[in-house]
């Protein structure tokens, strides 16, 4: 299986990415997660990605795709994977298609996790406090929900149109949601 994780920040894409990865035997590729170990490690391509993160706004193409490009690449991707953070503008939406046409590949699914905009900013304000992540302020959070309805949220009519997407309730406990997104992905795979 070779499928998207997407939603708005704060929807619960990494927590359900690695659920659902174990559960389906497959990869979880994060953007985040790379993007924070490189911060982390003050790597050049960290210390780039910072300047945008902390602004709240997303980290430039070039970079995010050639990241995706290279771990796509990797053996343990080779029978699927679930991508969570990538593709967040159209421009990638292409990209993506790219790098799994080079493979031979296509998407199988593509699941929206979609939740209330006050619900996102209260859980991710409480995530801020409990994980200290200071890029969580509620100023940025709230921009950052204004991103993703702005350049992101428009993928899912693509994705609409290419008979991919199922949207799914992201609000509840972890194997609630776990279970409607696996039901989801069944119903769309039949």
């Amino acid at each position: 299986m070779r499928m998207l994780l997407m939603g708005p920040p704060g929807a619960g894409k990494g927590t359900q990415a690695k659920v659902l990865a174990d559960r389906l035997g497959i990869p979880a590729v994060s953007t985040g997660d790379i993007f924070r170990a490189n911060v982390k490690d003050e790597t050049p391509l960290g210390l780039e990605a910072k300047r945008y993160m902390d602004a709240g706004n997303y980290v430039p193409d070039e970079v995010t795709n050639a990241m995706v490009r290279d771990r796509l690449s990797d053996a343990d991707a080779g029978e699927g994977f679930l991508l969570d953070g990538y593709p967040r503008t159209l421009p990638q939406v292409g990209t993506l298609d790219d790098i799994l046409a080079e493979h031979g590949h296509k998407l199988d699914a593509v699941v929206a996790l979609i939740a209330d905009t006050d619900v996102l900013v209260d859980r991710m304000l409480r995530r801020a406090k409990t994980d200290g992540r200071a890029d969580d302020s509620e100023e940025v959070v709230r921009h950052r929900q204004d991103v993703y309805a702005a350049e992101t949220k428009p993928l899912l009519q693509v994705y609409a149109q290419r008979g991919l997407l199922v949207e799914v309730d992201g609000v509840g406990e972890i194997d609630e949601v776990s279970e409607r997104v696996l039901a989801a992905l069944k119903s769309l795979t039949e």
